[in-house]
């Protein structure tokens, strides 16, 4: 049976870059709809729960080193509601693309997945190139607006509008996904 696979792509930030405030800003009023989202995935068959995020450099970082920087970081609030559970992939990335770098399409296709739900951060660059990266190697997306947070808004509706047009992403809100 074909699934859906739900792909949280860096939220777990320590905040401490340029652009991080505003980014913060932005990313306060996802968590808790994404926070629901992840919670709508547990124990149902026909969703996969995958988190993708950047190692910042470290190499060596395994997943919970990743998650304790996050939460060491300047806005633990916007990461304590959206730590991966225990029992689902995670997968460290090193560019922008969750693709790029990674064991994800790989993943997807033993777990049958055929359409990538896209969620995270941010919208105008690592959510854009991701979409990309799914939209040619023949995956459906899927982007939930109010799950996804940009730096800079307008940037943020460009990038969801080029997901919509040029890769026939489904741009819908949280509520709508996984019903």
């Amino acid at each position: 049976m074909p699934r859906t696979a739900v792909v949280v792509v860096d939220m777990l930030n320590p905040y401490d870059h340029k652009d991080a405030d505003q980014l913060a800003d932005n990313v306060a009023p996802v968590v808790p709809v994404l926070a629901e989202l992840v919670g709508r995935t547990r124990g149902r068959d026909d969703v996969e729960l995958i988190y993708v995020n950047d190692h910042y450099g470290d190499f060596a970082a395994t997943r919970e080193d990743i998650v304790a920087r996050a939460l060491r970081g300047r806005r633990p609030d916007l990461v304590e509601p959206i730590v991966p559970p225990e029992d689902c992939a995670f997968l460290p990335k090193v560019r922008h693309s969750a693709f790029y770098g990674t064991a994800l399409e790989y993943l997807l296709r033993r777990r049958d997945a055929r359409t990538v739900l896209l969620a995270g951060q941010v919208t105008e660059q690592c959510i854009l190139y991701s979409a990309l990266d799914g939209y040619i190697r023949e995956f459906s997306i899927m982007v939930p607006p109010d799950c996804v947070a940009p730096i800079h808004h307008d940037l943020g509706r460009a990038a969801l509008r080029m997901m919509e047009r040029n890769m026939s992403a489904e741009i819908v809100p949280a509520a709508s996904c996984l019903v």
